[in-house]
């Protein structure tokens, strides 16, 4: 256990004054000298060690008070303690807490008055030599160096341990954005299938329903709810499927990026597409060039661009007829293309006609099939109410309703999809009318900073 600072600099300026009165007394036994001149010798000595307590508080106030007691204390006492200890320790601590030129300067005048004084002796009183004098400024020199070198060292280390902190911390943070990254990815996998399957199985449901009010025969409603339970399971395993797959990818702790389930993909084209025609949407699929395999994470995209595309069809287009394009450019980019069809020519207008019941009638109410009401169906209403597919009023939407409203989280998370794997995506509203989805996607993905495929 390291000792606070303060508590190492009083310890060690104990040590030293005891390392410096013994060395005294033992030198000193035989030296004799008045008590005045002994208690002053004793006064300095406790005064220059005293000192060293404070020495990384104030390392040059220190030096110079040891340096002051040392000079008054050698000529004044024969006792000749080793009190040049700690004159050494406050300066080797002045250059190593960094005062660099202080210590030199001390040094220098340390030298200088040790020079002056022994060249003012006489010849024959002399105490230091040219060699002593020599060694002196050796032992000076050296001192500083280390305390220099020392402090190079502090320097450096804390460097390191500062580098050290910064790299853990980017660490983690990119360890959080991975994290962050990885729930979004999952996030827009079962928003989109979940929200294919769950549209598709609200709108077979209403459908069923809305058959069997119209025939109220048994044996004809036992067919149509054959037919609908037959769809929704279906469409449920397809889904139980999707979701195994996604989910299966948090049980693998050492995967290095995340995958495309090997359950979706472009070759599930075709039972994306019959299951959207189940629902009662007529799509076209038209296919040019020259098919290559897909990296996962592209596979992956292009699947769920054109399966989102088709359940905001299903919830909100106008339109019942949908055309899937996937053209292979020779440029190595794969394009894609789902356009609805055409809707009512005034959606603003449809639905004010007045009257309930089946498709076709004249009612007020709200309801799910397409009519010219909003009575209550199955299928989209024309009405100024929530529609599931082609309502034409003013309720929430995401892709091709003819109301008011704003683009939902199903086009953002497609865009980011393609923006992940260096691709891109539009969607707007069409010409001649109906809304289209355009993606365009290389066929190697070209991860962008900060996305996530």
């Amino acid at each position: 256990m390291r000792l606070p600072p303060r508590t190492a600099d009083a310890l060690l300026a104990g040590l030293v004054l005891l390392l410096v009165t013994v060395w005294t007394l033992i030198s000193g036994w035989h030296a004799h000298e008045s008590a005045p001149r002994a208690a002053l010798g004793w006064a300095l000595v406790l005064v220059g060690c005293g000192a060293l307590a404070l020495r990384r508080r104030w390392p040059v106030a220190v030096a110079v008070v040891t340096l002051l007691a040392c000079v008054a204390y050698y000529p004044n006492s024969a006792q000749d303690g080793p009190l040049m200890i700690a004159f050494a320790l406050a300066l080797y601590t002045t250059a190593a807490e960094g005062r660099f030129a202080a210590a030199v300067a001390l040094a220098a005048v340390t030298l200088l008055a040790v020079g002056l004084g022994e060249a003012r002796q006489a010849p024959g009183h002399r105490q230091i030599d040219g060699t002593a004098l020599a060694m002196l400024a050796g032992w000076l020199i050296s001192l500083v160096a280390i305390g220099r070198a020392q402090r190079t060292r502090t320097a450096y280390l804390h460097e390191v341990e500062q580098r050290a902190l910064a790299a853990e911390r980017e660490q983690e943070a990119r360890a959080r954005q991975s994290a962050t990254e990885e729930r979004l990815r999952i996030a827009r996998e079962l928003h989109d299938v979940l929200g294919h399957t769950v549209s598709l199985i609200n709108v077979q449901s209403g459908a069923a329903l809305h058959r069997l009010a119209k025939r109220p025969d048994p044996e004809a409603a036992l067919v149509t709810a054959t037919e609908a339970l037959t769809a929704v399971r279906t469409t449920s395993k397809d889904a139980l499927r999707e979701l195994r797959a996604t989910l299966g990818v948090l049980r693998g702790a050492d995967e290095a990026a995340p995958t495309a389930p090997p359950a979706s993909g472009l070759a599930l084209l075709g039972d994306l597409v019959a299951r959207a025609r189940a629902a009662g949407l007529d799509v076209r699929t038209r296919v040019t060039g020259t098919p290559v395999p897909l990296p996962p994470p592209v596979d992956l995209a292009a699947y769920r661009i054109v399966q989102e595309s088709l359940t905001n069809v299903t919830r909100h287009s106008a339109g019942a007829s949908v055309t899937v394009s996937l053209d292979w450019e020779p440029a190595g980019t794969v394009r894609l293309r789902i356009a609805d069809g055409v809707g009512p020519s005034d959606p603003t207008a449809a639905g004010t006609a007045t009257g309930s019941g089946a498709p076709g009638s004249n009612g007020s109410g709200s309801g799910d099939s397409w009519s010219d009401g909003s009575g209550s169906g199955a299928i989209g209403s024309a009405g100024i109410g929530n529609g599931t597919i082609g309502s034409a009023g003013t309720g929430s939407r995401e892709i091709g309703s003819a109301g008011a409203g704003s683009g939902g989280t199903g086009i953002r998370g497609m865009a980011e999809r393609a923006r992940a794997l260096g691709g891109t995506l539009t969607a707007g509203p069409a010409d001649g009318g109906g809304f289209v989805v355009e993606a365009r996607l290389p066929t190697t993905p070209i991860p962008q900073e900060g996305t996530s495929a």
